[in-house]
């Protein structure tokens, strides 16, 4: 047998690698022993700064990234990197080939990055991410980068529940009615234009520019911020915008306001998916198939079988 989770737990929390790796893929399964692990690691929760980065394929997000914690890692706290793909049946799956443009801090313990997948967790990636997440808090991380690698719901989800939240466009990417579809403008703390260097660079800035002229006024106006990700140009402008909204999300209260809507979703996701545990528990079984039955002979309507499946114990 292996470690237990309260010795796998303790050697994470003292800085052991494989044993961060080992507990995070713990809460990514979800289980007994991610609720073991959570409940002794969420005490110690609650420091780091969450950054999360989404916009459509091919944006040069995970360069950009890779550029992003060097500048963190200069401020000299450490960072962890989760980089989320709903899509991947298998640990990590295709996104490794992005994180191929991150080895460069391979040989730097301060960075920690890992790649989630599905992975089965009841509830999918919505819950093993924030709880992915508050495992790199625990043990150290100031910051964490939340990577997901398209546009679709799951991912403008998971980005969408950072601190503060990144998209990143490119020259030429879509139009406005685009953008607001897929729900970009609800969730951008700050926009980046990447590939800046391409033509169609300024006509993307006044897109995003009249968006935001449009849309429902804020307390914080996200800036949009030109970059050359493979050249670090724009990098520097772009840590800055973070500091500045982490600055103004601190100061105003309105980070621990969101972190507490946060926190709120996150405990109905979790009772949600304990009574589709539960619904799945109940309607399966000879006894369910009988009431099915009953049902489909028009012995007994939907509406009493339905009770009696409530009604049942265990």
């Amino acid at each position: 047998m292996g470690d237990t989770t309260a010795e796998l737990v303790a050697s994470a929390l003292a800085g052991d690698r494989r044993s961060i790796a080992k507990v995070l893929s713990l809460v990514e399964q979800g289980g007994e022993g991610a609720r073991t692990a959570i409940s002794m690691l969420h005490p110690r929760s609650g420091n780091a700064w969450s950054v999360g980065i989404t916009g459509a394929p091919g944006a040069g997000k995970s360069t950009l990234t890779d550029q992003l914690v060097l500048r963190m890692r200069a401020t000299g706290g450490e960072v962890g990197v989760l980089a989320v793909d709903p899509t991947s049946p298998f640990s990590g799956g295709a996104i490794l080939g992005d994180r191929v443009r991150m080895q460069s801090h391979t040989s730097d313990p301060g960075v920690f990055i890992r790649s989630m997948a599905t992975r089965g967790h009841l509830g999918g990636l919505a819950l093993a991410t924030p709880q992915a997440v508050r495992v790199l808090d625990a043990v150290g991380k100031a910051w964490i980068v939340i990577e997901t690698v398209g546009v679709g719901q799951v991912e403008v989800e998971i980005a969408g529940h950072a601190d503060t939240t990144i998209v990143v466009v490119n020259p030429g990417w879509g139009d406005a009615v685009q953008a607001a579809k897929a729900g970009l403008l609800e969730i951008a703390d700050i926009f980046v234009v990447n590939k800046a260097d391409r033509p169609g660079a300024d006509a993307a800035v006044a897109d995003l520019q009249g968006m935001l002229e449009l849309s429902a006024r804020r307390a914080w106006t996200p800036p949009i911020v030109r970059t050359v990700a493979t050249a670090g140009d724009g990098v520097d402008e772009l840590f800055e915008a973070i500091t500045q909204h982490r600055g103004h999300m601190e100061s105003t209260g309105e980070a621990a306001a969101r972190r507490a809507a946060r926190l709120r979703e996150e405990l109905r996701a979790l009772v949600a998916a304990r009574v589709e545990q539960e619904v799945d528990a109940r309607c399966s079984g000879a006894a369910f198939d009988a009431l099915v039955a009953e049902v489909a002979a028009r012995t007994r309507d939907p509406y009493t079988a339905a009770d009696v499946l409530m009604a049942k114990k265990g």
